[in-house]
């Protein structure tokens, strides 16, 4: 009987190590998560991307590997509010989607600046994963700036990962807050 549990112990573990997360992937978190309550009301933007998405929009690809911040000047008289995303999800929600709409709106207004979009993720998941994710969540958002009539050239994605929290601590009320893209303006 021990041998059996100390097996079925031992299984869980690994299938909790091989998936590289240290939570529930199945996106309902515990009760009362943000995540259900943003989840409910998406957008029809496809979360889905090719690599080759991720690739042109990012910054190696664009300027000869040269980051916006080294080409051109941050522009200070702009900041818009970041994006948050639900628990484990690239998926734009209904009430998250006019921030995106400003920023396009603004550089729609303004053909000589420039926008990076940093993704971030809590700090749930493997550094890996949470990379990945956070480019996701980077991609999701410049590919509805380049439907909305956004020029690709103007707008590079960039993935902290769990790297840089906009909140320390524990728990969703922390998490939810660092589930997030932002934007940084730059002028040519």
């Amino acid at each position: 009987m021990k041998f059996n549990m100390l097996m079925a112990v031992a299984a869980v573990a690994v299938a909790v190590t091989a998936t590289g997360c240290r939570y529930d992937k199945s996106g309902k978190g515990a009760a009362g998560d943000d995540a259900q309550n943003l989840a409910s009301d998406v957008t029809t933007v496809d979360p889905e991307f090719s690599d080759s998405d991720a690739e042109s929009g990012s910054i190696d690809s664009l300027q000869g590997g040269k980051s916006f911040e080294e080409l051109y000047q941050r522009c200070t008289d702009v900041n818009f509010a970041p994006v948050y995303f639900g628990l484990d999800s690239t998926v734009l929600s209904e009430g998250e989607l006019g921030k995106v709409e400003a920023v396009a709106s603004h550089l729609a207004s303004n053909p000589n600046r420039v926008v990076a979009v940093d993704g971030h993720c809590d700090e749930r998941g493997s550094n890996e994963y949470n990379m990945s994710l956070g480019e996701s969540r980077a991609v999701i958002i410049r590919n509805y700036l380049v439907e909305s009539g956004i020029s690709a050239d103007r707008i590079q994605t960039r993935s902290y990962g769990e790297e840089r929290p906009a909140v320390e601590g524990y728990g969703e009320s922390v998490w939810s807050r660092n589930r997030r893209a932002e934007f940084a303006i730059f002028q040519k």
